[in-house]
């Protein structure tokens, strides 16, 4: 439940904060810069407020995140030292600013409407890979979440590929076309809830779909009905099976598929993309498959498994049935895990690696 007061206040049930028994209160007035927005910092900031007894309020702006706290002086100094050692992990604060600001007897501690400032700048978070209870959710029969290509959290999911204006909110987002369903929306309003203030927050009954469509077009259904997402990644894992070629239409742009051990399939890519011998990503879909075509070094398994899931050149293992012509004449492989619930359902589906390249003629951007 939430209500909005005069001045545009969210006052979240349960985040009342009661009176400090100490009668003397002083306040700060503080802001941030760097990647504060897009990585769940204003909810964290309201229950590090509340954890210490300290009421006003945070919001976005063009430039970064604003906060006014007041309470106990004693609080006051805790709560801003932890601003820096607690904050979201994917956070990176570039610099605070921290002011002194009279007491204005304020008793509840809110998450304002964001505040545009022309010529203002804010760093934007990237994309970010599925965190682990996201992908729990995704293959858990009992979730409402279960296959759901989409699933996403403050954690983890789509930030930059998104965005359409700063402050970052979801009316800025391309998210602003799905409106939440009841369920969403009260993890959205819940304080307690990992996608508290998840912009990108949605699920089968509310949010974005996927389809399969062939080079002519043929397929292509409206994905508010029918809910044919299941049947898209298994269709579209059969074709890769076959050698096909798949154009897939996900976080950062189009990405060019086909089966990593088919040599047929990756030479027909590479006529197609007018890429004779350069090197192509593959992704695999866990790190047991990697291990089963790469020599693999303990650096080399914490950057390929890190949050960014970078491409990692790995030493190609000779008993690898990965095709040559993915990496004529070299000794080294580039190798990239799923980064998206999408690309882990087409992984699992199709059962073997995939060459993951970018959407693009070649020396061109990516579509």
């Amino acid at each position: 439940m939430k209500s909005r007061d005069r001045e545009g206040r969210v006052d979240w049930e349960g985040s009342r904060v009661k009176e400090a028994v100490h009668p003397q209160r002083t306040a700060r007035h503080i802001e941030l810069t760097g990647i504060v927005q897009g990585v769940g910092f204003r909810p964290f900031v309201r229950n590090l407020a509340v954890a210490h007894r300290l009421a006003g309020w945070v919001r976005n702006t063009s430039a970064g995140v604003e906060i006014e706290v007041e309470g106990p002086p004693r609080e006051l100094e805790p709560f801003v030292s932890e601003l820096l050692s607690r904050a979201p992990p994917r956070a990176e604060i570039e610099e605070i600013s921290v002011r002194q600001c009279p007491a204005k007897g304020i008793q509840t501690f809110a998450i304002l409407d964001s505040l545009p400032r022309p010529d203002a700048y804010q760093l934007v978070s990237p994309d970010i890979a599925s965190c682990e209870p996201c992908l729990s959710e995704l293959f858990d029969p009992e979730d409402r979440r279960y296959l759901y290509p989409f699933t996403n959290c403050t954690n983890c999911g789509p930030r930059f590929t998104i965005i359409r204006d700063i402050p970052y909110d979801r009316p800025k987002t391309t998210m602003e076309a799905f409106r939440m369903c009841p369920a969403c929306e009260r993890e959205y309003g819940d304080p307690a809830d990992r996608r508290f203030h998840a912009q990108p927050n949605a699920c089968p009954a509310c949010g974005p779909h996927v389809w399969l469509v062939d080079r002519s077009g043929a397929g292509r259904h409206d994905p508010t009905e029918g809910r044919q997402d299941r049947e898209a990644i298994c269709r579209a894992a059969k074709a890769l099976r076959e050698g096909g070629i798949l154009a897939l239409k996900g976080l950062g742009g189009f990405q060019l598929a086909c089966d990593a051990a088919n040599e047929t399939a990756v030479n027909r890519l590479r006529e197609r993309k007018r890429r004779p011998d350069k090197p192509f990503a593959v992704m695999m879909a866990d790190f047991g498959e990697v291990e089963r075509h790469c020599r693999v070094t303990a650096e080399e398994e914490k950057r390929l498994c890190s949050p960014a899931c970078p491409i990692v050149l790995l030493r190609w293992h000779e008993g690898s049935t990965l095709c040559a012509s993915v990496a004529p004449n070299h000794a080294y492989l580039g190798v990239m895990l799923p980064y998206t619930p999408l690309h882990h359902l087409l992984l699992r589906e199709t059962g073997r690696p995939l060459v993951m390249t970018s959407g693009n003629l070649s020396e061109e951007p990516i579509a």
